[in-house]
């Protein structure tokens, strides 16, 4: 059964007048009564020009984002460790100092994207995480690189929660899940583009006094530096302050969300963060997303010094680690399409969870490099999908915009969780196979396996609940005390139907 019908019936029978308000512009304000709903193609037509306007500048802010990130495992085979005498686990420790201060900049960044114009804010981020860039690259010890490490969590923190509760606030339920996917896709793109980059980098060794692992740090820092400049003027605010719709296609988006989200409250207060904080399904997310995001940070900080340990030199090693992020990027893309035409994401979820673990334990499994590099394309196939999938689910499943920004950074915080776990996964003392690594990671993943299936059984049994009830009070009408209610309980409403 449609989703979107399902929540949309009773909230029109609901709310009769309360859906004629005003969508102001500087022409004048328009009542949504009063603009007949859009047909097919000129929905269509709205959501291409919507997606013109949103998706490459946050395509392109999330590619630099990960790219400047992940960076330091393509730095690594050119001679990092050895230049700032880093020993032990004192490499693992540089990588996972970022996480906790990433994890603490999540839920108040995007309580910031409420408050604030989200290219003001993004802007501001990007340009501080870009010179923290540039700053690594000239550090001398492990003190000045843990030092930059934990500033480039404290500003990057904000962007990946952000842009998924910037998304929700543009599209439908159930056309969240490919934008999220398309934006994600890009930090697939940058994990091949970043092998690509070291390498013509790596030419540049010696240049003005400097390693190439400096260079590598300098060249991207200074790209996301011009990227952030561009992107104040480039990001867009919220629907009801678009300049690039006409008042008619304003009113129309409001019209779409508010459909299919239901008459929800918006307003900024305490209350709905305390409704996330107490909810427990977002706590599941919180895992499942933390089980994904080990195995993504595990890739992509130590892919290049997984293949090295296959044979290959560190050159070679740099252009192999781009085919399974191009296959992790064409598979996260069709699978999030999918999950949006059917409106399923659990068991999408358990495909690919499968698809995961049976990378991993040709990994860990065989000594063959054939067989290993297989290995490493099933895995990255199976574990990028993963993020996407997972956070439109969550996004799809919390009511009210207060909650579910809050509720996505909660997830998220899970998720680098995870990015902690991840930094100790493949440590030195375990090369050249790293079978204990691809153990954790397997574990990790069957834990999401199991989270994921009892969730979409939790959700299926309950909006079948949610459905026997609807029945029975099909003919009662909602009392005004009522509707100024429902308006407070999020997802909690009796007609709002979770997504599976």
């Amino acid at each position: 059964m449609d989703q979107t019908k399902q929540a949309s019936s009773p909230i029109e029978k609901a709310m009769g007048s309360e859906m004629e308000e005003d969508v102001s512009s500087g022409a004048g304000s328009v009542n949504i009564t009063e603009i007949p709903e859009f047909d097919t193609k000129a929905t269509k037509r709205l959501l291409r020009k919507i997606d013109f306007h949103i998706l490459p500048i946050m395509c392109l802010i999330c590619l630099l984002c990960f790219l400047d990130r992940a960076n330091i495992g393509n730095a690594r085979l050119d001679n990092l460790e050895s230049d700032l005498r880093l020993v032990g686990l004192q490499y693992n420790d540089c990588l996972a100092v970022l996480f906790p201060f990433y994890i603490a900049a999540e839920i108040p960044s995007n309580m910031m994207m409420k408050r604030i114009r989200p290219s003001t804010w993004l802007s501001f981020i990007m340009v501080a995480w870009s010179a923290c860039i540039v700053g690594q690259g000239f550090v001398r010890n492990y003190n000045g690189l843990m030092a930059t490490r934990a500033l480039l969590g404290l500003f990057e923190g904000g962007f990946f929660p952000g842009v998924n509760f910037y998304i929700t606030q543009w599209y439908r339920r159930d056309e969240c899940g490919l934008r999220m996917a398309v934006i994600f896709s890009s930090a697939t793109i940058a994990g091949a583009f970043g092998g690509l980059l070291a390498r013509g980098i790596a030419e540049m060794s010696g240049v003005g006094g400097l390693s190439a692992w400096s260079w590598i740090f300098i060249i991207e820092g200074l790209a996301s530096v011009v990227v952030s400049a561009a992107a104040y003027w480039a990001v867009h605010g919220y629907p009801a302050s678009s300049t690039f719709l006409t008042p008619s296609e304003r009113a129309e988006v409001r019209r779409r969300l508010s459909a299919d989200s239901g008459p929800l409250s918006d307003a900024f207060a305490a209350k709905y963060v305390w409704q996330a904080l107490t909810d427990w399904k977002i706590y599941i997310h919180m895992l499942i997303c933390m089980a994904g995001f080990c195995p993504v940070y595990s890739f992509s900080l130590f892919l290049p010094t997984i293949i090295r340990n296959m044979g290959y030199s560190a050159n070679n090693a740099q252009l192999m680690s781009v085919p399974p992020y191009v296959f992790a990027c064409l598979f996260t893309l069709g699978a999030s399409a999918l999950a949006d035409r059917y409106r399923q994401r659990g068991v999408f979820l358990l495909g690919f969870q499968s698809v995961a673990i049976l990378g991993l334990v040709l990994l860990a499994a065989s000594p063959d490099p054939t067989v290993q590099y297989t290995g490493t394309v099933l895995a990255a196939i199976g574990i990028y999908p993963q993020i996407p999938l997972g956070l439109a689910w969550n996004g799809n499943n919390i009511g009210g915009s207060l909650k579910r920004a809050t509720g996505i950074a909660m997830q998220v915080m899970g998720g680098n969780c995870g990015g902690i776990i991840a930094s100790y996964v493949y440590l030195t003392r375990d090369a050249p196979r790293y079978i204990t690594g691809h153990c954790i990671l397997i574990g990790f993943v069957g834990m999401a396996f199991v989270l994921t299936l009892f969730m979409t059984t939790w959700c299926r049994r309950e909006n079948a609940r949610r459905d026997a009830i609807a029945r029975e009070a099909a003919t009662q009408e909602l009392t005004v005390e009522q509707k100024m209610m429902e308006q407070e309980l999020a997802d909690s409403v009796s007609w709002f139907r979770y997504t599976v």
